[in-house]
Formats: C-alpha cells, structure tokens, sequence
C-alpha cells in the first residue's frame, strides 16, 4: 500500500510542477518576448549538458549506497565532496571561457550558468539522499514547491519590470529552497554523522562509474532527434515535431514515478537477501509500467489532431509523429523498469550497456532516416532505438533473475483502452455529425470522459488493480472491493 500511495503522490507531484512550469513559460513568452525566453531557456540547456560533467553518475550512486541502509550519512558526504570537486573544474572552464560562452547565450550570462550549476548540483545530491531514504514521496513533493517559487517569483519580478534578471533570480531561490527544506529532513533521518572512508569513496565510485552514462541517455531520449532535426528540416517543422514529443513524453510522468518508488525497495531487498528478491516488485512494475501510455496511445490515434490543433492549424500535420511517439514512449516506460531494476540490483555495467545500445543506435537511426523522412523519420528513429534497447535489458536481467511478463494484466489494460476507444470515437461521430463545439472544448470533454470510461472498465475487469486502488484509498468503497 505505501508503494502505491508513494507512486501516485510523486505523481501528482511531477503533474503539478509541469502544469505549473507550463503557465509560468506561458506568461514569459507574453510579457518578455521569444528572444528573452530564447536566452532563459538556452542558459538552462547549457546547465543541463554541463551538469552531466559535474554528476557524472554520483547523485545516482548516493541513491544506490543509502538504500542500503548503512552509513547514510558517510556516503552523503562522500558524493558530495566528488561532485563539489568535479564543480570546482567545470565553474573554472566556464569562466575563462566566458567570452566563448556569453556570445552563444547571446547575453552576458556564464557566472550565472555557475550559479544555476551549484544550486541544481545541491538540489540533486539532496534529492538522491531523500530517495535512497525510501522517502520519494518527498522529493516529488519538492518539486511543485521549487516549480510554483520559482515561477511566482519570476511572474513577480517581471510585473515588477526586472525581466531577465527576475527569472534568474526566481529560478535560483525556487532551487536554494528546495535544497534547505530536503537537507533538513535528510539529516534528521540520519542515525548518526559519520565520517566517510576510502572504502565510501570507492563504493559510490564504483557505482558511479557505469550510471553516469543513465544521464546522457536522458538527454538523448529528449534531444538527440531535435539536434539532428535542426541540420535537416525547417525551424517551423521542428516545432512541430517538439509539440507532438511534449505530449508524448507528458503521458510517461507515471511510469518515471513508478520506477523512482521501488528502486530504493528493490535495492534494500538486493542488498538484504538476493537479486531474485526483487521479481516480485519488478513484476508489479511492468503490471503498471502502461497504465497510463495504453490508452494515451489509442487517444493518440484518435485524437493526435485535435491535440495538436490546440497548439495551431499548421501541427496537425504532425499527427503521424504524435502517434509514432507516444509508441515511443509506452517502450521506454518498459524498458525504463528493466534498467531500474538492474541498477537497484547493483548491476550497473549491464544498465550502462543497455544505455550505450540505446544512445548509438538513437544517433545512427537520426542520422539515417531523418534526411530521408524528416520529422516522421526522426519519430521512427527514436522508436526503434528504444526497442532495440528493451530487448538488451530484457536479456540482460533474465540471466540475472527470474520473472514472468505479466500479459494478463497487461492485456485487461488493452481491452480497457479499447471499449475507451471506442466511447471515444462514437463522440467524435456524435460532434462531427450533429455539433459544433470548440476544439479545445472538444477535447477536454473527450480525454476527461474517456479516462472514466478507462479506468471504470479496469476496475470492472482486473482483480488485481481494483485491489491496489482499494489498498491505497484513504477510506473504503464499496464499488473498488476485490
């Protein structure tokens, strides 16, 4: 019970902050114009890539050690001593090369990419801490607050005619209050404050090594097909194919949430007893890896045009995309449990090959169809590495471990999005044929009661996820009891 109630609050959680994220972006782009946001947004890019160079793998290695549940604080303070170091370096590059780096920001702003770097390096060693604490639920919670401080701060400071400078300052603070409040329930978990040893530094080390390459995947996954885009297509087709990818990747929130809660679970349960201890957890992962992207995909499919409409008239014509990513998307939110699971079994080299699998057949597929295809070659590139990748990782934890596929309950989520579907489409006869509505009105109705009709059909069908509801409710109904 307390898994699933700390799935569906980081949930919630990650949901707010984009929806938050989403009106404050809104508001910038209104007030301050494309170029002022261009300059915001490319300032953030930077600190992402660099950030990479500064974690190299570390905040992931804490998450790991401290889910073991020995020496909690030793391999706090051994992770953060090496990334400290490793942003020492990475601050000195940046400002002998600011020149270099404020003419491509287009705006004097490399000592705060430092400043971004430090408070989003703290906020990420602290974030590590509070997950391998099993306590995710609270890191999720963080987020809106970082989200919505910085975006009322922001908002604030440009009413109050500040501009640029407000967003800087509204992003720093949102991150420097997140930080204080998690080191502060971080360190009373603690038992005792423990000095690190060589032996600390090795093990997070040691870890360290193989996760860092998780992160570029991350940034591969989300970037690599706009990067290659960009040499092939117009400007205006590759913001076509950007609004189809952040509706795609909006539907895959669930499954991010889902593998974050039971990583510090299965690597407690690794760490106590043996790797095969965790097939169980991993089992119900995959149960629920697509409770959300099955009927996000047959959506899709019936509705990719009017969701695109709300951005246009001209996104429509990425509809085809729209579905090729949401497939996208419902892989990756499976194979992203196999990769967990390897990594809270402390088998890290096999999740870094199953990356690096993923990463060049990404960069090689990109290559080779966009300029053939443009923007549906690049949805068909990015699906394809993804699968090439869930077949490693499928390999790569069935010699480690046993477990079976749980098809049934994966079919009932079939069935569910098809009688969806099919509610769905009668609607849409029902407005082509006698209405008149609104596009965007139309589609609030449609994605509302088609995920009634979803999850009502599951309920009805699935023994097993009306028993997680009926755990996990904070009162008893009647129409969920098992």
């Amino acid at each position: 019970m307390r898994l699933g109630q700390t799935s569906i609050v980081h949930f919630a959680s990650r949901f707010s902050a984009s929806l938050l994220g989403f009106i404050a972006t809104i508001f910038i782009a209104r007030f301050l114009g494309s170029e002022t946001l261009g300059i915001y947004y490319l300032v953030l890019s930077t600190v992402a890539w660099l950030s990479i160079a500064v974690k190299m793998g570390v905040p992931s290695a804490i998450t790991k050690r401290v889910s073991e549940g020995n020496d909690e604080a030793a391999y706090l303070i051994a992770g953060g001593t090496i990334v400290l170091g490793l942003f020492f370096v990475i601050s000195f590059l940046v400002i002998i090369s600011q020149n270099r780096i404020n003419d491509y920001l287009g705006y004097p702003a490399a000592e705060v990419v430092v400043l971004f770097l430090f408070v989003t390096l703290t906020q990420a060693v602290v974030n590590s801490v509070l997950k391998g604490q099993h306590l995710v639920h609270v890191s999720g919670v963080l987020t809106p607050i970082r989200t919505g401080t910085r975006s009322l701060i922001q908002i604030g400071a440009i009413l109050a005619g500040f501009k640029i400078a407000g967003l800087f300052v509204g992003y720093t603070v949102g991150y420097v209050l997140v930080s204080v409040l998690g080191l502060w329930i971080v360190v009373r978990q603690f038992d005792a404050i423990t000095t690190p040893t060589v032996s600390h530094y090795r093990r997070i080390i040691s870890y360290a090594e193989y996760s860092w390459l998780s992160e570029i995947r991350t940034r591969a996954f989300n970037w690599v097909d706009v990067a290659v885009l960009g040499f092939f297509v117009s400007s205006s087709l590759v913001g076509i194919y950007t609004a189809a990818w952040n509706i795609s990747v909006f539907l895959i929130l669930f499954g991010g949430s889902l593998s974050q809660t039971l990583f510090p679970e299965m690597s407690s349960l690794s760490a106590d007893e043996n790797p095969q201890s965790v097939a169980d957890l991993f089992e119900t992962a995959l149960s629920y890896g697509g409770l959300v992207l099955i009927p996000g995909l047959v959506g899709g499919v019936l509705l990719g045009e009017h969701l695109l409409r709300v951005y246009g008239e001209e996104f429509t014509q990425g509809s085809v995309v729209l579905i090729v990513l949401i497939v996208a998307t419902l892989i990756q939110g499976y194979q992203r449990q196999f990769t967990t699971t390897l990594d809270a079994i402390d088998r890290p080299d096999m999740s870094f090959r199953v990356n690096a699998v993923f990463i060049v057949t990404n960069v090689v597929f990109n290559v080779i169809l966009i300029p053939y295809f443009g923007i549906r070659g690049a949805a068909v590139a990015t699906a394809s590495s993804v699968f090439v990748s869930l077949l490693v990782a499928y390999g790569s934890l069935s010699a480690l471990i046993d477990f079976s596929i749980p098809i049934g309950e994966i079919g009932r989520q079939w069935i569910a999005a098809g009688v969806m579907g099919m509610t769905v489409y009668a609607g849409l006869y029902l407005e082509s044929t006698y209405g008149n509505v609104r596009n965007i009105v139309l589609v609030l109705v449609l994605v509302s009661f088609g995920a009634i009709v979803y999850f009502s059909t599951l309920l009805l069908i699935s023994r097993r996820f009306r028993t997680t509801v009926d755990q996990n409710l904070p009162v008893d109904l009647p129409i969920v009891q098992a």
